[in-house]
């Protein structure tokens, strides 16, 4: 059984910061990946940053480079997503993900499995 929800959106000012936060349930301790993704209206879903549960690696989209940061808590019960300098660009949906086992991280949708319900972030 695992459970990924959401925390952490609203509605900021540009140039204003968000902690998104992920609880997890179901699988700490496992060899994985874990992510953000976001879904703006009329747009495709994109990976925003990704993070490797052994600490193997991590990935981001170029666009949120240099001012998001992906991390996880010591017990792996918790994902965030630091997000600083926030623009209009970044307004969506945002969503949680996991995958099965995996060694190294990548900003496919694909390789994830397992999802939460989304929280929304609004930047205006």
């Amino acid at each position: 059984h695992v459970q990924l929800v959401e925390s952490g959106g609203g509605l900021v000012q540009p140039g204003e910061s968000l902690r998104l936060s992920c609880a997890v349930s179901g699988l700490t301790k496992t060899t994985r990946c874990m992510g953000w993704f976001r879904q703006a209206p009329g747009k495709e879903r994109e990976g925003v940053a990704v993070l490797q549960t052994t600490g193997r690696n991590t990935a981001y989209a170029d666009s949120v480079k240099g001012r998001f940061t992906i991390s996880q808590d010591d017990a792996k019960s918790t994902l965030y997503l630091q997000m600083n300098s926030l623009n209009l660009e970044d307004t969506a949906m945002y969503y949680c993900a996991a995958s099965g086992w995996r060694t190294w991280c990548q900003l496919l949708g694909s390789d994830y499995g397992f999802w939460g319900q989304g929280t929304q972030v609004t930047v205006s």
